[in-house]
């Protein structure tokens, strides 16, 4: 027999002092009631209720396992109340992992919204350009962006919004140095680098003849938003997402560049958790605001956009 539900009637009984009663209460039997007692008794090897043909009242011993079960009981009952408000209303804690450049852009003013919305909820977001073990490292979701896709299955992904890498560099830079015509002057260039990513991976790395370029540059970062600097600086040239620079396409600090030699490549974003069962009103809220958020704004030029913006 299932000992919590024996439990639940041996309460029952001492509270309502009948099986009849406490049966009308658990929707059950007064015989079954009778044996749920039974149930206990023989595991806990103590006579618990003393039975009369008027009335049913506990020994000694019921007494006291009654006063420690029903604390118990009532523990259980309020822990499931708390986990099944958590699954309706979003509260408690919600840890969050964002890329860095794309959070201070993007994500920070829609977690003082998503806050103002949802203010039972607290976001502990760490911005990161590291992909984080997501169950590992106890974070509920993680706004990632890859060109090649997501590769763990065992994690849902959500797609909240399409930004593209893009070939650019600063009017300054091409006043100083020129305009690449072909995939092959870039060579002549200063390609600033991203830590961990050749130029060539970036680039898709083979010229109109199908030949390895030989890209090089005297600088490489390990962060996103100080690529984006030193490109604005008219220190080179580099590769970089709309999500980072969209802004700058748009109000032309930047410009694109072999639009057609070297099409922008989608860059997918997407706010990834562990499971779609048993999901949490937290989580859940928050994936829905971020999609909705994000699909409602013009967050970067689209890809018409950067190809009418390029200099040929």
């Amino acid at each position: 027999m299932d000992t919590l539900v024996s439990m639940k009637v041996f309460r029952h009984v001492v509270e309502a002092g009948s099986f009849v009663a406490a049966a009308e209460r658990m929707d059950i039997s007064a015989a079954m009631a009778s044996k749920h007692v039974m149930h206990l008794e023989q595991q806990l090897g103590a006579r618990l209720l003393n039975r009369t043909t008027r009335r049913v009242a506990p020994t000694e011993a019921g007494r006291e396992y009654y006063e420690r079960l029903s604390q118990v009981l009532t523990e259980l009952d309020e822990a499931g109340q708390t986990v099944g408000a958590a699954s309706v209303v979003p509260q408690g804690k919600l840890r969050v992992s964002s890329l860095t450049a794309f959070g201070l852009g993007h994500v920070m003013s829609a977690l003082t919204d998503y806050a103002a919305q949802f203010p039972q909820v607290t976001v502990d977001i760490t911005l990161s350009d590291r992909v984080v073990e997501l169950i590992d490292e106890g974070f509920d979701v993680a706004i990632r962006a890859s060109p090649t896709g997501l590769k763990s299955s065992s994690l849902i992904a959500r797609q909240i919004a399409m930004a593209h890498i893009v070939l650019c560099a600063s009017p300054d830079y091409l006043r100083r140095y020129g305009t690449p015509k072909t995939l092959a002057d870039l060579e002549k260039h200063n390609f600033i680098q991203y830590t961990g990513v050749s130029a060539q991976e970036l680039a898709q790395g083979v010229d109109a003849a199908g030949a390895r370029l030989r890209l090089a540059g005297n600088m490489i970062v390990n962060h996103l938003e100080a690529q984006r600097v030193v490109v604005l600086q008219g220190a080179g040239i580099a590769m970089l997402g709309t999500e980072v620079i969209g802004d700058d396409l748009t109000a032309g600090r930047l410009v694109p560049l072999l639009v057609d030699e070297l099409p922008p490549r989608e860059l997918p974003i997407h706010v990834v958790y562990a499971s779609r069962r048993h999901l949490s009103a937290k989580v859940r809220s928050f994936v829905d605001f971020l999609a909705e958020r994000f699909a409602s704004e013009a967050l970067w030029p689209t890809l018409d956009q950067i190809k009418a913006a390029a200099v040929r």
